[in-house]
């Protein structure tokens, strides 16, 4: 899977970077996996808008996905790899031997026909899906748990994967995508690979309705403001005021916002890299 630059023939077109889609084999999702997505426009239930920059966009219907993987023992064969408008990575129908269709984070070279299982008796093999207890140390892996049977919710993006370096007793110590190294417990199921579409982060939109067709309404900048509006606002002519801060003052750019008696805090070995 890669990218491709469109010869501009509009405009729109002249910066345009588009995936080209070449392991998407599927063009029509599975009806009985899919269900309304309603959107809000970033308005509550008074019609008062509490987020602003949303609203708008193409309709989408959700693509329900297996995070837990918590048949074990049945194999499952891979009928489709498809695009998901909900999500940046790819995702892939499988088949259960009972019969049962679902969809799952589709990892990087998931072949059509390839065979997938999950459970304490399967291979540490591309797709299959193990305890941390059960991979051997440096496994490659994928849509992690953060609590067993909670469901992957670690590592689920384009091209991300977290690396297993090392278990001591009731815990397996990973290198997370965001280059912190921390502990979970080794009851967790994490799946093996790197996730699919990992060329995501190279796409250009090329033009401002694309980001309309996404959902996203354009963004005001601060420094454009009233001082009444944004901390950063106000100035004569382009003056752009003062230190980086958001609408509620909290400085960015090096601000550290973790707090620091967070009861996660003491199974991160080593934080993320700056």
């Amino acid at each position: 899977m890669g990218v491709r630059k469109l010869k501009a023939i509009t405009p729109g077109q002249r910066f345009r970077v588009v995936n080209d889609y070449v392991g998407v084999t599927a063009i029509a999702p599975e009806k009985s996996l899919t269900k309304p997505k309603k959107r809000s426009g970033g308005r509550n239930n008074t019609g008062k808008m509490t987020m602003r920059y949303l609203g708008g966009g193409s309709k989408k219907r959700y693509r329900t996905i297996d995070f837990k993987r918590e048949k074990f023992g049945i194999p499952a064969s891979v009928k489709s790899i498809e695009y998901d408008p909900n999500r940046s990575a790819f995702i892939a129908l499988v088949v259960y031997a009972d019969g049962e269709k679902r969809y799952i984070i589709a990892p990087d070279g998931l072949q059509i026909g390839q065979k997938i299982v999950s459970g304490p008796n399967a291979a540490p093999e591309l797709g299959n899906s193990l305890k941390l207890s059960d991979l051997p140390l440096g496994t490659t892996v994928h849509n992690i748990e953060l609590r067993p049977g909670q469901g992957g919710v670690i590592s689920r993006s384009a091209g991300s994967f977290a690396q297993l370096a090392a278990r001591d007793g009731k815990y397996a110590t990973l290198k997370m995508p965001s280059g912190e190294t921390r502990m979970i417990l080794i009851e967790c199921m994490a799946t093996v690979g790197v996730v699919s579409n990992s060329d995501h982060a190279q796409i250009v939109g090329g033009k401002a309705g694309r980001s309309r067709w996404l959902g996203r309404r354009p963004r005001t900048r601060g420094v454009a403001m009233n001082p009444i509006d944004h901390p950063m606002g106000g100035g004569e002519g382009r003056a752009s005021g003062g230190h980086p801060r958001s609408r509620n003052s909290i400085p960015a750019k090096g601000f550290k916002t973790r707090a620091k008696q967070k009861e996660s805090n003491r199974y991160i070995i080593e934080k993320r890299k700056k």
